[in-house]
């Protein structure tokens, strides 16, 4: 048994950060301050290779400069079924004015289940990575086992 709830999966507490691939490490961290709110914080100083890290919402977001920038994916079709990091925010109207104002393209898309709707919007960061921001809490977390899902979440203040 590996975690509390005896199925033999492993005992994660929660998501800790993501790691992103990037051409341009100074425009991805513009990207990710200005545009999505992130704080950069101190990187390890015994890494040999350039990066930025920063934190914000409980999550880490790790920038890694590519080895080979010009053989990272070309930016693709905004397509909300891509891989993508989803974000829940407080207004979607206000993120899309945000968007609108900065020039950001993006697509629209929503969710039905039982009479509650999700709104989506969909766009990418300098390197085509997939952002969505929703107002995915208003869908209930149902197991399908039946079984009780914990919700964790750890708050850290920055200086």
């Amino acid at each position: 048994m590996l975690n509390g709830n005896g199925d033999g999966a492993l005992p994660l507490a929660s998501l800790n950060h993501i790691s992103i691939v990037c051409r341009s490490v100074e425009a991805s961290l513009d990207f990710y301050q200005n545009v999505l709110g992130f704080r950069p914080i101190r990187r390890p100083g015994s890494f040999n290779f350039d990066g930025a890290w920063l934190f914000n919402y409980g999550i880490g977001v790790h920038l890694l400069r590519s080895e080979d920038p010009e053989k990272l994916p070309k930016k693709r079709a905004i397509n909300p079924k891509d891989n993508h990091i989803s974000f829940q925010c407080e207004s979607l109207a206000l993120v899309e004015k945000k968007l609108g104002e900065l020039g950001i393209p993006y697509v629209q898309s929503g969710v039905e289940e039982g009479g509650i709707y999700v709104d989506q919007l969909f766009f990418h960061d300098p390197d085509g990575f997939m952002i969505e921001i929703c107002n995915c809490d208003s869908l209930p977390v149902i197991s399908l086992s039946g079984e009780p899902i914990m919700a964790c979440k750890r708050a850290v203040t920055l200086c």
